[in-house]
């Protein structure tokens, strides 16, 4: 099945850029985890919201509340492709970083990855 890369782009042959299955999940957790509620015409639930967390002041508690919420949101529009094993999300001044450690579920590799963003 061919999966297109995101962002979207054009490749070398003027055709629309494809992603391989590791790449695909990859964009697929980075969409999920930086759109925010409402954003998706007609999927209005869709996104985690953690770019709206970006200022709020950091504790403990917050932490805690963020890595449940995306870990439910994970599993909630990836749990067919993914298993999160390990979730820490930090945000340090206006850098928010998630590192995320899945088994993609058709392969059973495990990947580590580290998404970032920075407010404006």
């Amino acid at each position: 099945m061919r999966q297109i890369d995101h962002p979207f782009h054009v490749d070398g042959c003027g055709r629309t850029a494809d992603a391989g299955a590791d790449d695909h999940i990859r964009d697929m957790i980075e969409q999920l985890l930086f759109t925010s509620p409402g954003e998706r015409v007609n999927r209005p639930d869709f996104g985690s919201g953690l770019l709206r967390k970006v200022f709020d002041p950091n504790s403990p508690e917050l932490a805690t509340a963020l890595q449940f919420t995306v870990q439910a949101d994970l599993q909630r529009w990836l749990g067919d492709l993914i298993e999160v094993r390990s979730l820490e999300v930090t945000g340090e001044d206006a850098t928010l970083r998630v590192v995320i450690e899945y088994m993609v579920r058709a392969t059973g590799d495990v990947q580590r990855r580290t998404l970032a963003r920075g407010g404006a």
